[in-house]
């Protein structure tokens, strides 16, 4: 090494030295850079290129030498042989690019090794060739070991070069590839220059034809300016490609962008870019990204090498932020060309509204809308599954529920507070159940609870009762008030398989029902009969009309004092096939529960106004309304609509009301009476006394007449008590000017009790009981005269 010092520092021109040095910089940026460009090219392109960075690498190497040799100063006569400095040159040349297209061979990952160190071969062969170009007066030695370090050393770091420079974009690879080579270049020449002994011999001639010193000194600046324009060249090349990238980068970044979905690019595992989407979601800005690796954003293993294995194949995986949450997504991979180098784009999309999606969906699957209550398929399963588990000794209770008069708070109140009342009742009732426990909506105003590992049946009336309790809680809304009949089956003991449980704690809850309600009942094995006789009488009813069962009856109604028949009530009756008579008390409240009130009540007004209308003789005609027709919305469009279809004058058509169908909504039952009473229609109070008897519904409703309930007028002649009650109400119907008519006149003393009394009209067996119109011909068709107000005398009537 200090003989290499020595040969620098002593034999050799420290300014040429560095000239030289200088050269070899810029050559061997020239030929990294050019390389570079090369890589980027395509057939001929490349080629072009290829030979291009030869040439520049390949005259840099020979004017390094030669600017080197022109600084070496042997103090003796020397000369350089033409054509052995042409022939080095050319050396140069052709190994250099044999490296460099060495190094470019595709998928190779060895080629820029081998191909450094071909290279490494050209910058030896050009120098050994360069020195025997060399012709001095003397005789030169050459040191074998250094000659083969000088060998061995520029062929080391010649082939590390081409790797490091081809290495990265960034411009460090650039600068250390051309570092590289110029140290492979200056290595070689300076050591191999130390190699070298000179003994002077003054019989050694320079030939004739040898190149002096001076016009060798003419061609190597000629190269050297070629070299500096080659490495101007690259540089401008370099700035070209870089704005150019940079104009690619801000394209694809722009288009990124513009995307919904998340965006990376990869090099292998480390992210060089990302799109403001995807940074968006991750939660970290941009530069934060670039440079990390996928495991910080996605740390799921396995995800990530499924992902990089397969292009084009989603993956599933979550995004983890910064402080540990995660989010779910979707990723997709694809290789591109980013940079003039292969990547990988990744496309992330954000899969949480999809999931929540996905889970809402099956929440509503399983659950009911309106309260969040399971639904019925859940409840299904879970005591499939809860019967399965059962063990021996314990038991699992089913209470069924059902809310009293839920019907009237929609009608009464609107469905807004109906949805609210059921709300009301899931939270309150859930609020009191244990953690097993479980209660879903079934339906309508259906709710059941599962009751498992339940220890005896005194358990399970405890639950009952604190769910009674808990819907007592006072609220300031009347829709609020809302209470249940419950019913409650056990299994084993009561069934072992789910549907037959269900129907027998739903039978209990009929009893419940039919026992006063808002209380609770346990299955018996006799209530299966009851409730399948009511279930046929139900089902059956709904297909009365169509069946032609259902009939009007007809049962006149006399003035007292004159005894002249006033109109007629009609009667509804029903004659099973099977069962025969029915009486009204049984089907009438079915009727209301069902719905089916509304059909057979419209069937009913049409019939009876159909009939009246047909009649010479003005007799009124009384029909019964039930509570669910007055508080139909359609119930006056469609009574206007019958009293026009069958042309009945409204005057002899009475509506009869009881006083049950007053007090569900005083302010909308009152607006409803006053449309009837418009159309001309009157209105009767139906079985005074036996509801609420208020005197201001009296007052405040527009009523026509008012009828006494038939069963003060029972014995109302031997019983003080029902005179006393009869006298009243004949008085309050006089002091308010209303007609009264006593129902259920059955005995001579009762309608002499009424006449001496002063009733108005009277109604009941004695005076003719319910029967087809046609047996009441002579009186709705008689061909006697009448008086002022069309009234047919009742003797008449019955001589006729």
């Amino acid at each position: 090494m200090f003989r290499i010092y020595n040969c620098i520092a002593y034999a050799h021109d420290l300014r040429l030295v560095g000239l030289a040095a200088l050269v070899c910089v810029l050559a061997s940026f020239a030929a990294i850079n050019l390389l570079r460009h090369a890589r980027k090219s395509h057939g001929q392109m490349r080629g072009l290129w290829l030979a291009v960075s030869a040439i520049s690498t390949g005259f840099g190497i020979w004017a390094t030498h030669f600017i080197a040799m022109l600084a070496f100063t042997p103090g003796i006569p020397s000369g350089y042989n033409i054509v052995l400095t042409i022939l080095s040159l050319v050396a140069a040349i052709l190994l250099t690019g044999a490296g460099l297209a060495v190094s470019l061979t595709p998928n190779w990952r060895h080629g820029p090794w081998i191909g450094g160190a071909i290279v490494a071969g050209g910058i030896a062969a050009m120098h050994y060739t360069g020195m025997a170009a060399f012709e001095v007066a003397g005789i030169i030695l050459w040191d074998p070991v250094l000659v083969a370090a000088s060998i061995m050393l520029g062929a080391a770091i010649g082939a590390v070069a081409l790797p490091v420079g081809l290495h990265g974009s960034n411009e460090k690879w650039k600068v250390g590839g051309a570092v590289l080579l110029t140290l492979a270049i200056c290595s070689h020449h300076f050591t191999a220059m130390a190699a070298v002994s000179i003994i002077p011999d003054p019989t050694v001639e320079i030939s004739q034809t040898a190149l002096p010193a001076g016009w060798l000194a003419v061609g190597v600046a000629i190269a050297s300016f070629g070299i500096i324009g080659l490495a101007l060249a690259g540089v401008v090349l370099d700035i070209r490609d870089h704005r150019r990238s940079e104009r690619e980068v801000d394209r694809m970044r722009d288009l990124a962008n513009a995307s919904v979905e998340g965006l990376l690019v990869c090099d292998g595992e480390v992210i060089v870019s990302v799109n403001t989407s995807f940074a968006r979601l991750a939660g970290l800005s941009s530069a934060n990204l670039v440079g990390a690796t996928l495991e910080s954003c996605f740390p799921d293993q396995v995800a990530r090498t499924e992902l990089l294995s397969r292009s084009n194949q989603t993956v599933e995986t979550e995004l983890r932020h910064l402080d540990g949450s995660t989010t779910p997504v979707e990723l997709i991979l694809r290789p591109i060309v980013f940079a003039g180098r292969p990547h990988q784009v990744v496309a992330v999309r954000d899969l949480q509204a999809r999931k929540n999606a996905e889970q809402h969906i099956y929440f509503l699957a399983h659950h009911d809308p309106l309260t969040s209550l399971p639904n019925r398929s859940h409840f299904n399963a879970r005591i499939d599954q809860e019967i399965a588990a059962l063990t021996p000794g314990r038991s699992l209770a089913v209470l069924c529920l059902d809310l009293d008069r839920f019907k009237e708070i929609n009608d009464l109140f609107g469905h807004s507070a109906g949805d609210q009342a059921l709300q009301t009742v899931a939270s309150r009732i859930t609020a009191v159940l244990g953690e097993r426990q479980m209660m879903a909506r079934l339906g309508g105003d259906e709710f059941a609870i599962l009751m498992p590992d339940v220890a005896n049946p005194a358990a399970a009336s405890r639950l009952a009762e604190t769910i009674l309790e808990a819907l007592r809680a006072s609220d300031d809304s009347p829709e609020a008030h809302v209470s249940t009949s419950i019913g409650i089956a056990l299994c084993p003991e009561d069934a072992t398989d789910r549907q037959v449980l269900l129907t027998h704690a739903d039978t209990a809850l009929y009893r419940a029902k039919t026992e006063g309600r808002n209380t609770y009942r346990f299955f018996e094995a006799r209530m299966g009969a009851e409730v399948r006789e009511r279930r046929m009488l139900e089902h059956d009813l709904r297909h009365a009309i169509a069946r032609d069962e259902l009939r009007l009856v007809y049962q006149p109604q006399q003035e007292i004092q004159s005894g002249k028949v006033i109109g007629f009530e009609a009667l509804l009756r029903w004659k099973h096939p099977t069962r025969g008579e029915i009486s009204p008390a049984v089907f009438i409240p079915i009727a209301e529960e069902t719905g089916a009130i509304l059909q057979i009540g419209d069937w009913v007004l049409k019939t009876a106004c159909r009939e009246a209308a047909t009649w010479t003789q003005p007799l009124k005609i009384a029909v019964n309304v039930s509570a669910v027709q007055l508080h139909n919305a359609k119930f006056v469009q469609e009574l206007h609509q019958i009293l026009l279809e069958f042309g009945l004058p409204p005057r002899r058509l009475e509506i009869e009301i009881t006083e049950t169908a007053l007090v569900r909504d005083f302010n909308r039952t009152l607006g409803m009476l006053r449309q009837i009473k418009a159309l001309g229609i009157r209105i009767a109070m139906d079985d005074f006394g036996t509801g609420y008897s208020s005197l201001s519904t009296l007052r405040a409703f527009p009523f026509d007449r008012i009828k006494i309930d038939g069963s003060f007028i029972k014995s109302v002649n031997s019983n003080g008590q029902a005179a006393t009650i009869v006298r009243a109400v004949l008085g309050l119907g006089r002091g308010l000017g209303l007609p009264v008519l006593a129902e259920g006149v059955e005995t001579d003393a009762e309608l002499q009790f009424l006449h001496d009394e002063l009733c108005d009209e009277v109604q009941g067996y004695l005076l003719g009981r319910p029967a087809a119109i046609g047996s009441f011909r002579n009186l709705t068709h008689a061909d006697v005269a009448l008086d002022a107000g069309g009234d047919l005398p009742l003797r008449a009537a019955q001589s006729a």
